[in-house]
Order: structure tokens, then sequence, then C-alpha cells
């Protein structure tokens, strides 16, 4: 095995170090070209989000790997500058931190339900980059089952959680809840329509901004207004909160423009993006709250939050168990199809006699060929590989090599 992740997250890294390593769908493509050149690469996964950054190698047999080297020459970053932000892991370190992090057990927001959609594109995107290979294809694919089921199964308290439903819920307690406010949403991807829904929901007015050239494709949610977005700081004004989380890396606020107009006295502003959407120096303008993605934080949980972790951790090792099934075993696919397919061509020559007595037309008797032909593959997968799940590697071996013999002898 020779799985390697580096990754760099909220938990050890702030704000502005995240954002240095941020990835956009363009830079991450441009990412993928170069990493297809470089040595001992079989296999490649970016996996980039507001909370985390993770590049996820596989390597050739007998290469070593320096995941980090690689992550920072692409980046072009001292790696004695940022090496206390990044975690390294390797190999079954790895798979269980992928694990958790598809159900929702690394985030920032405990269950939250967009880091299982993220997985799935990140993968996704690799592999219409054509770079992710068999091993990191199903790690990544099982991991997202695990998710899955844990979002099924485990009702986590925070499950169904955003960045802006923190946010929400953190300004309340505060004493700044958001009902019976004017908000402004900037950003029209996955995360401004969820934005706007849950200021919504928590009983704000709400205007989305949206860009002219693809207004007709925002979604906006029902009961909000709009506004074109080179309108923004026109509406600014008549708001009482402006919260931005766009995918873009240019700035959406900007100190010059909001020091030029009028504002109420005090106007509340968050920035959920990486990275940041706004300029961090307009909290130095008179009556500007600022905040970003860090200053929503859960640092303690509750007994009955504690047991739904384990729960998940107890359904996420089950899948995990499946890999490692698959993995020691997948040299051995290719004899696998080898002995289905000679299956299958007996079980059509042992059928000829009967197709001759019923003198069916010519076609007829080709379609029954093929249509018993690949019943008989997946038949014969599905036993073989429910074998491979439920025997240990040797036994499993020992069947193949009896069944390879009994398929080698002379068919009738």
């Amino acid at each position: 095995m020779n799985i390697q992740m580096i990754g760099i997250d909220h938990t050890k890294a702030p704000l502005d170090v995240r954002q240095e390593f941020a990835f956009t769908r363009k830079s991450m493509g441009e990412a993928y070209g170069w990493l297809k050149g470089q040595k001992g690469i079989s296999g490649c996964v970016l996996l980039s989000t507001c909370n985390r950054t993770e590049l996820w190698l596989n390597g050739r047999e007998g290469e070593e790997l320096n995941a980090g080297e690689v992550l920072c020459r692409w980046m072009q970053a001292d790696p004695l500058v940022y090496r206390p932000f990044f975690v390294v892991r390797k190999n079954k370190e790895a798979i269980e931190h992928l694990f958790e992090v598809a159900g929702g057990l690394k985030s920032q927001i405990l269950g939250e339900d967009q880091i299982l959609t993220q997985v799935k594109e990140a993968l996704a995107f690799a592999r219409e980059c054509y770079y992710t290979d068999q091993v990191l294809e199903t790690l990544f694919r099982m991991a997202v089952t695990g998710g899955k089921r844990v979002k099924t199964l485990v009702p986590i308290q925070k499950a169904n959680y955003s960045a802006a439903h923190q946010a929400i819920a953190a300004l309340k307690q505060q004493g700044d809840p958001v009902a019976g406010k004017t908000c402004l949403g900037i950003g029209n991807g996955e995360m401004g329509p969820l934005t706007a829904t849950a200021l919504m929901e928590a009983g704000a007015e709400v205007t989305m901004t949206v860009r002219q050239y693809h207004s007709g494709e925002v979604k906006i949610p029902r009961g909000c207004k709009r506004v074109n977005y080179g309108e923004r700081y026109r509406e600014i004004p008549e708001c009482d909160l402006v919260v931005s989380a766009t995918a873009s890396p240019n700035c959406t606020i900007s100190r010059e423009e909001l020091a030029k107009i009028r504002r109420p006295s005090r106007q509340i502003y968050i920035d959920l993006a990486v990275p940041r959407d706004m300029d961090p120096t307009i909290a130095e303008l008179p009556g500007v709250v600022l905040y970003d993605i860090d200053s929503f934080r859960i640092d303690a949980f509750s007994a009955a939050m504690q047991e739904q972790v384990q729960r998940a951790r107890e359904i996420l090792k089950e899948k995990m168990e499946e890999f490692y099934g698959w993995y020691e075993c997948r040299d051995l696919l290719p004899r696998v199809n080898g002995i289905s397919s000679r299956a299958s061509a007996d079980l059509v020559w042992r059928t000829r006699k009967t197709t001759k007595v019923l003198a069916l037309p010519a076609q007829a008797v080709k379609t029954l060929e093929e249509g018993a032909g690949e019943a008989a593959v997946k038949v014969v997968n599905k036993l073989m590989f429910g074998l491979r799940d439920h025997l240990e590697p040797e036994i499993f071996r020992e069947c193949l090599e009896a069944l390879e013999q009994v398929y080698g002898q002379e068919e009738g």
C-alpha cells in the first residue's frame, strides 16, 4: 500500500494560511496537468473546501512519495514555513481520516452535509481530468458510501447545518438575532442560495446579488429578492447584515468602496469564503462588525453527540474493512473475470443441445446465447465477490485456484 495525503485544515491552520492553499476549479485543473508529469504518482485527488485542502496520492509500486514536497512545489511555497500547519497521513491512517471526513466527523461543524458532496465532487473532477486510479477511485467511492450510511443511520445533532446556520445561531446567542433584519447575500454558487435560505428561515428579509451574465441560471430561493452584483454597494446602506460566500478568488467587498458610502451606525459583515471575499481591513471602518468562517466554532459536545459520533465511527469502520478486503484481493480481479468468462462459455455450450431440439431461428439462438452468457458472468461474479467478502484472503485464493483448475479442463 502506498497511499499518502497531505492536508491543511481548520484544526491547525488559521484562515490566512488556509486561503494560501485554496483551489478554484480552474487552478485545480492546472494542478492536475502538472501532477501528471511527476514521478512515481499513479493517481491523485485534490479536495479543497472552505476548511481544508488535501492532496491525495497513490504511488506506484516501489516508488517513494513525499506528498508535502509535491504540494509545496506546485504552490511555490516554502515547506519550512508551512510545515507546522500541515498533517501528513499514510496508508491506514490516511484511509481512516478520509472516511471520517466523508462522514462529517472532521468538519468544523460536526455532521454538516456539504462535505459529503464535496468529497464526491473531488473524485468526479479527478476522474474528469483522467488522473484518479483504481485504488483512489475505490477508496473515495467507499468513503462516500460510508458517509451516506452515517447520514441515514446516525442523527447527529448538528446534521443539516451549514456555515451559514452556525453563524446565525452564534449571532443569536451573542444577542444579534437576524430575525427582522435586512440582509444582502453575495454568492450564486452552492453556498449563496443555501445562505439566503438559512437567513430567511431565521426571519430575515434577504436580497441576493446576481451576475448579469448568468442571471437566468441562478436558483433564487422563493421569497428572496435579487439585485445585480454590480449594484451591491447601492444596496448596502439599507442593510443590517451583509453575507458573502462565493467560490471566486476576487474581492466582493473592498474597504475603499465601502468607505465611500453612507451606512447605518452599526452593520454586521460575515465572510464565509476561503479565500476571503471581504477585505479584512473593513473591520477598521466605523460601525463595521466583521466575522469570518473561523469566528463560529463549537469546542464542546454533549454526551448524546459523543455517542452519535461513536456510532458513526462503527459504521465507517465496517466500510473501511470492505476497502481493505478489496485492496488485498484487487490483484485477483483478472482471475475472477477469467473464471466467469469460462463459466459463461461453458453454459452457452451446454445449452446448444436444447436450442437444436427446439429448432429456433438463428437470430433467436444468438440472442438467447448472448443473454445466457451475460447472466452467467453476473451470477459467477456475484458468487465470487460474495466469497471474497466473507472469507480470509488466503482461503479465498485457495477457492480461486480450485475453480481455475475446474475451468482449466476441457468443457463438457
